[in-house]
């Protein structure tokens, strides 16, 4: 099944037919999501209206952790099984997620301030959610810091598996550590304990968010794919030219 979709040709069939569907999918579950999140549902007892954010900030922390996630495997595959397609998705979803991981903390910013009193704490989950933007940072800037491709890819490779230790921290650091930030109320073994009219808006927006990443890493893909067949183009010119 890897090696099936190793074929960029193959695989861009396949994202011309997935790629607009993502995109209705992310319009319309935005919409919905963003409409019952703002208008529909309720203002919470404590929180009063800033409970809202959460509607924002509960998804994009999510998809900062899916995205990174999917990283390290993709990066993974790479490494092991040279899966040409599987570096370049790792390449794409970094920007991604790493808009998701600065959102997550801009959100979280402003939903501190009126229930914290300050923009910032350094909490176990914050501290950790600021590791893993740096983390996507240094992974972009090293897949760029090499002359020589494959070398780059390789060493932002192993920054990503060592990195995807964070992952848990984040998750379990409420529960690890006395932390500021609430525990979860959606993932939880005994079921959630959110109520309905406000875990459906969540729900909607997580999956507006995810819809929104495979859109985008998608186009980011195709990108990635074009430009490497023009770099390998103009490197067979060069080496002909050198030739002759």
């Amino acid at each position: 099944m890897l090696h099936r979709f190793a074929n960029p040709t193959r695989f861009l069939r396949l994202a011309d037919i997935i790629q607009p569907w993502m995109a209705w999918a992310t319009v319309l579950l935005m919409g919905a999501g963003l409409y019952m999140g703002l208008v529909v549902a309720p203002a919470d007892y404590q929180q009063g209206e800033s409970v809202r954010i959460m509607y924002v900030h509960v998804p994009s922390s999510w998809m900062a952790l899916f995205c990174y996630t999917g990283m390290a495997i993709s990066a993974a595959v790479g490494l092991i099984w040279k899966h040409p397609l599987a570096d370049l998705i790792a390449k794409s979803t970094a920007p991604i997620g790493a808009s998701f991981a600065f959102l997550s903390l801009l959100t979280g910013s402003l939903w501190g301030k009126p229930m914290w009193g300050t923009y910032w704490v350094w909490d176990a989950r914050l501290t950790s959610m600021l590791v893993l933007l740096f983390l996507y940072l240094g992974y972009m800037a090293l897949i760029e810091a090499f002359d020589d491709p494959t070398r780059g890819t390789r060493a932002s490779s192993i920054l990503v598996l060592v990195g995807v230790v964070n992952v848990p921290i984040i998750k379990f650091s409420v529960d690890w550590w006395n932390t500021l930030h609430q525990p979860s109320s959606v993932l939880k073994m005994s079921g959630p304990s959110i109520d309905a009219s406000m875990l459906w808006p969540l729900l909607l927006m997580a999956l507006a968010f995810t819809t929104y990443y495979l859109w985008v890493m998608l186009i980011r893909v195709r990108a990635e794919v074009a430009a490497n067949r023009i770099r390998n183009l103009r490197f067979r010119q060069a080496r002909g030219q050198g030739e002759d």
